[in-house]
């Protein structure tokens, strides 16, 4: 299939554009214009990982750059998207994750494109912040549009879960909340996602469906997460407790503040971004049993976090964590 890729230079949609291009597709992967003249552009192995690719550059939050600089009125089988804003603060999430897909989605009907792929996230089933809600305005959007869709929603990714590697190794305290088993999740590597990703232009089974994935293996706590790194590192399990009601408080002062300067309002949501994910398990909500249900959360790939980590440990750079960090 003649494929465009939108958000090839995150660590999600390289992965993805390795995979398609692994499984025969022809792609076009368009990327943000000041790319070119980036560090990331410059980094080993990054644009040697996309060879075999069309790269087109633009700005994908306009509708006149998607049709002219990433469409260029040719014919595509499919568009795969990976693009998601980059802080989710409201202004950025509703600029990326709502109206440049609907952008994306306007281009892609217009040259006759006829699939859509879409990288959401598992967070939006309990929707309480700007960015889950417009990932979900555009989800509806898609929906309704008549194009054969796919709607991705993967659980944590490792790169959110390497924050506290450091810490650990340098002998400091694993930070939990609570006791550690608020959460849970099943992590799912880059390049097992990407596999999802890509599959889902073939199986039949993924298309108009929405499709919560996960890794391989059981969910996991924060707490396992912190025991098997101590475990690992031959190291004394050493675990501090951080209270909720401390991401509270931040929360609150900042809201207070937020209502004369717009930088504190944008670190508020960011807080409660925190606060979700400290919070909120990852894995499908079961509605019937009013639970987060790691039994009804589908899994995919090969390569479990634990595998990832003692990867790092060995000496392996862990990925770029980026925006979305979470610890």
């Amino acid at each position: 299939m003649r494929v465009l890729l939108l958000g090839a230079s995150g660590t999600i949609g390289l992965a993805t554009a390795r995979a398609l291009m692994q499984q025969g597709h022809q792609l076009v992967c368009f990327l943000r214009k000041p790319l070119a003249s980036t560090a990331r552009a410059d980094k080993p192995g990054f644009l040697t990982e996309l060879r075999g690719a069309e790269l087109r550059y633009g700005d994908p939050c306009s509708l006149e750059s998607l049709q002219q600089d990433a469409f260029c009125n040719e014919p595509f089988d499919a568009v795969v998207s990976c693009l998601a804003s980059r802080t989710g603060t409201p202004q950025d999430a509703w600029a990326v994750d709502y109206q440049a897909h609907l952008f994306a989605l306007e281009a892609a009907k217009a040259v006759g494109v006829r699939q859509f792929v879409l990288l959401s996230a598992i967070c939006v089933q309990k929707p309480l912040l700007a960015f889950q809600k417009a990932k979900l305005a555009f989800e509806s959007a898609l929906i309704e549009s008549g194009m054969k869709y796919s709607i991705v929603r993967p659980t944590a990714f490792f790169k959110s879960l390497a924050g506290q590697l450091a810490r650990v190794q340098k002998g400091k305290p694993f930070l939990i909340f609570g006791d550690g088993r608020l959460t849970a999740c099943k992590p799912i590597s880059d390049d097992d996602l990407g596999d999802f990703i890509a599959g889902c232009l073939t199986d039949s089974n993924k298309h108009n469906q929405i499709l919560p994935i996960g890794g391989p293996g059981p969910a996991i706590t924060p707490r396992d997460q912190g025991e098997f790194l101590f475990r690992q590192l031959g190291k004394p399990v050493q675990f501090k407790s951080v209270p909720v009601g401390l991401l509270d408080f931040i929360i609150g002062v900042l809201d207070v503040l937020g209502k004369i300067s717009s930088k504190a309002a944008d670190k508020a949501e960011l807080a409660r971004i925190g606060r979700y994910y400290a919070t909120e398990s990852m894995l499908v909500w079961n509605a019937d049993l009013n639970r987060y249900d790691a039994e009804a959360t589908p899994s995919h790939g090969q390569q479990t976090l634990f595998d990832a980590y003692a990867t790092w440990l060995e000496g392996k750079a862990a990925p770029e964590r980026r925006e979305h960090a979470v610890f």
